[in-house]
């Protein structure tokens, strides 16, 4: 190389580094390397809980569905179109899903200014989720319109808590798996949709132990909560939270009711055995999810309403003597 030709490549490379774009003559970025080498950008903090309303001790409603039919013939049943409209309300008013065990446990992770609202499905019919002859979710049912919610609402991130029976979703056994690998929560609802009240203790536990054994063979992990066929407690109540039988143990952080108004926060004065949820059906029904969202929409100071911060429990000072001690550490009351 002669001494012209040198400094002209000596320049060509000083060109290129300055101003970050490189001629022909320069060696290619790797824009993998680029990225790497780039310092994420600081997030930003969470906003200030009062700014955005934050109450953590606030009402979550628990809603319940059972069959989607286009001619509903029962009160329980909703109309694929009613439970879409459903959908859409609880969106334009800020709700976002959480499973019923994450409720359970405290573990709402979700933006400041939003509420969390449960999904709950009783009894596993084919209207909640089947599948067409290509394997694909049928779009008309429960999940199918979840997941095309899910499309046009991301942010919305549709989840729901599913209590099924033995044999579930007609005994279909792509179900339960599907359900899990989508995030989806699998609850108990007894083996044969049993009336509970009306066996002795041998059989509560025979029905709840025999379902988690059916469950947890297709698709393993933990059952973290249930919910009471009928809304009817055994004789012996604490054996719904927790039994055994023929080997296999049972044991729930939440058990389920069929009452008609919601829940309170985790943080605060719940009874984890007897949740109530809130109805939703094609029927008006006394409380039902139109009373209680009208309801909350009117005086929404009730509301559990999120302070994006998954670390501390925000409320207002006015509620702080409803907070359970076992919580006092992360409260931040204003």
């Amino acid at each position: 190389m002669n001494a012209t030709l040198g400094v002209r490549v000596m320049l060509s490379v000083l060109v290129c580094t300055a101003a970050a774009a490189c001629t022909a003559d320069a060696e290619p970025v790797d824009p993998q390397r680029a990225m790497a080498e780039t310092p994420p950008p600081a997030s930003s903090p969470p906003p200030d809980p009062a700014a955005v309303g934050a109450n953590e001790l606030g009402v979550v409603p628990i809603l319940m569905y059972h069959q989607l039919a286009a001619a509903p013939d029962s009160e329980y049943d909703q109309t694929p179109a009613k439970f879409r409209a459903e959908l859409d309300r609880l969106y334009r008013e800020n709700y976002r899903p959480v499973t019923a065990a994450a409720y359970i446990s405290g573990a709402v992770d979700l933006p400041a200014g939003t509420h969390p609202v449960v999904l709950t499905f009783d009894d596993s019919t084919l209207s909640q989720l089947t599948f067409t002859a290509d394997g694909q979710v049928a779009p008309d049912t429960a999940i199918g319109i979840l997941e095309q919610f899910r499309t046009e609402h991301p942010d919305f991130a549709p989840t729901a808590t599913f209590y099924v029976n033995n044999e579930p979703f007609g005994n279909d056994p792509r179900a339960l798996p599907w359900l899990a690998a989508h995030g989806y929560e699998i609850g108990a609802h007894t083996a044969s949709h049993a009336n509970l009240a009306q066996l002795d203790s041998t059989g509560v536990q025979r029905e709840l132990a025999d379902n988690v054994r059916a469950i947890v063979s297709a698709a393993p992990g933990r059952v973290r909560t249930m919910a009471l066929p009928l809304g009817i407690s055994p004789a012996d109540r604490a054996l719904a939270t927790a039994g055994s039988w023929d080997g296999t143990n049972y044991a729930f952080e939440a058990v389920m009711l069929v009452g008609s108004n919601p829940a309170p926060s985790h943080y605060g004065d719940l009874d984890a055995t007897a949740v109530p949820r809130i109805r939703s059906g094609a029927t008006p029904v006394d409380f039902d999810s139109t009373y209680w969202l009208d309801r909350l929409a009117a005086d929404p100071q009730q509301r559990y309403t999120s302070d994006g911060n998954p670390q501390q429990i925000s409320f207002p000072a006015r509620l702080s003597g409803t907070l359970n001690s076992r919580w006092s550490g992360q409260a931040k009351p204003y």
